[in-house]
This record gives structure tokens, sequence and C-alpha cells, in this order.
């Protein structure tokens, strides 16, 4: 899964024709390295309908702040620019199909 940044994250996901699910994360959340393979596996699966990012929140605190993110693993869902969705906490594979299913 592609990494975005501060400086990138307007180009990648914003201004993105597909829906991007941002996985906002840091190196020291246990919960966010359990659900990391689990996205892997759906971005293989799903990614010609749907982008899976990383944003490490530690390193690119700007847009973290931006969007409220309190708590880690959240995973935001972004279309036409804009929040659509948001997914908290650790979730087992199919539960996350399911929170996905509108947009796979």
């Amino acid at each position: 899964m592609k990494a975005v940044t501060d400086a990138d994250f307007d180009s990648e996901v914003l201004g993105n024709d597909k829906p991007v699910l941002v996985d906002f994360w840091a190196e020291w959340c246990g919960p966010c390295r359990m659900v990391a393979p689990i996205l892997e596996e759906i971005s293989q699966a799903h990614g010609d309908k749907i982008e899976i990012v990383k944003l490490n929140i530690d390193e690119n605190p700007q847009v973290a702040a931006k969007y409220g993110i309190m708590q880690i693993p959240t995973m935001n869902v972004y279309r036409g620019g804009e929040v659509v969705k948001q997914i908290m906490g650790a979730k087992p594979k199919a539960a996350l199909l399911r929170e996905l299913n509108e947009f796979i």
C-alpha cells in the first residue's frame, strides 16, 4: 500500500477519481499493525474500485489534526474530496468488507 504525507494528501486523496480509504496509523500502535495485512488483502482484491493508502500520524500531524483523528487505527473513506465514511478501531476482514461494501 502506498503511503501518503501531509504534502501530497490533497493530490493523492482528495483529488483522486476513485474512493480512497486512508488508514491513519503509527508505528507504536499494535491494532494498526493487526489491521495492515487485512487492508493489504482488500487493496489487492479491490484496488480497481477503491484505493487504500496509509498515513503515519506521527510523521504527518497536519492532516490528522485537520480531520480530528483522536484514536488509531481510524480509516476514513474519501470521495470527491469529502469524508464519506469513518471506521474506527481494528476490525476483522469480514467486518471491514461489510463497511466498505458500498465502495467495492
